[in-house]
């Protein structure tokens, strides 16, 4: 099993390389997406298909975990969370998605239950689907998990990164873990200013 250390570690590591990809994209081709972000389907909390054409029109946050999590995906969404309260009005720009790496066990239902916590952001909606349409989408944003241990005290590790996407559907940046609410609401308006 990954400790916590090596984790962390694989986070930044994907962090930094995203922000790279990003950079070299915007380099070579100004007017190309980031290499981050991609065709997936998957069902929301109440049952309804989501896809990647659902990303489009409005700035979005997306993060990968699992609703079974001890720690770190609640400490991310509740500090995402703080952090759209602090943009006051231009959080209403930004849809909040949960998705997750844990399909055998977060069912649509168990999804509702966990996105409908006062702690996490006001309009989370919470994405599942089969195994195959989870790592379809992990696939797309470069998501590292791995699911570790049998029987059903299992966990599941993988990276910790909010990946902001302006309105194209495109990465803006990604936000790592590791950042207070007062940083992520700084990262969004800067990412918001630049379009």
């Amino acid at each position: 099993m990954l400790d916590r250390r090596h984790l962390l570690t694989l986070t930044a590591a994907a962090a930094l390389a995203a922000c790279d990809r990003q950079q070299s994209v915007s380099e070579t081709s100004p007017s190309g997406p980031p290499a981050i972000g991609g065709p997936f389907t998957l069902v929301d909390q109440d049952g309804r298909t989501v896809t990647e054409k659902d990303l489009v029109g409005h700035w979005s946050a997306i993060y990968f975990g699992f609703t079974y999590c001890p720690d770190i995906c609640p400490t991310s969404l509740m500090a995402l969370a703080d952090g759209l309260e602090k943009l006051g009005r231009k959080a209403e720009r930004i849809q909040t998605y949960f998705i997750s790496v844990d399909p055998e066990r977060d069912t649509p239902a168990v999804m509702k239950a966990y996105v409908d916590s006062p702690e996490f952001p006001k309009n989370l909606i919470g994405l599942t689907g089969t195994p195959d349409q989870a790592a379809a989408a992990a696939k797309a944003y470069k998501m590292y998990y791995k699911k570790e241990g049998e029987g059903d005290g299992y966990v599941v590790n993988h990276q910790s990164i909010i990946y902001l996407m302006n309105p194209k559907g495109e990465l803006a940046r990604p936000l790592t873990h590791d950042l207070t609410p007062d940083q992520i609401a700084t990262q969004i308006k800067d990412a918001m200013k630049r379009g």
